[in-house]
């Protein structure tokens, strides 16, 4: 942990939007097999990443997440066939409107993790949070609590 002020003992909230026939189901692979992560994600599952509008992204960090982590299907391997393009497409876009509102890009990641790579969906939810730790709490949600 960081021996800023700012960021000492600060838990990051994050809202993660799983795929629910890949990620999702690489995250119950973790759970099974009882692999420890950190529990700071609160999980939407979505039938498709494609589906998560980048209007949902906002709304989690006007709701008071410090992070939004989309994790999808493989390239090639979506259930819906061009789902996780769509997801690609959006997620470019969403980069442009965070850098519109002051929200730095390592606030919001992208990811692959299959159904059979629970390992991977620990990884990248550690890697996730200790990215968002490092950064301290969204200074947008102390804004909005003060309105």
């Amino acid at each position: 942990m960081s021996g800023n002020k700012k960021t000492a003992g600060f838990e990051p909230k994050i809202v993660g939007f799983l795929c629910n026939w890949c990620s999702y189901a690489g995250a119950d692979k973790a759970g099974t097999a009882q692999t420890p992560y950190p529990p700071n994600v609160h999980v939407v599952k979505v039938m498709c990443s494609g589906r998560v509008d980048p209007q949902f992204v906002m709304e989690a960090y006007e709701n008071g997440a410090d992070g939004v982590i989309i994790l999808a299907c493989h390239p090639g391997d979506c259930h819906y066939k061009e789902g996780n393009y769509r997801a690609v497409q959006r997620n470019r876009i969403l980069k442009q409107l965070l850098s519109q509102f002051g929200i730095e890009e390592e606030r919001c990641r992208l990811d692959y993790v299959s159904a059979g790579e629970g390992e991977k969906f620990v990884r990248v939810i550690t890697e996730m949070v200790e990215s968002v730790k490092r950064l301290g709490p969204l200074s947008v949600n102390k804004k909005r609590a003060a309105v």
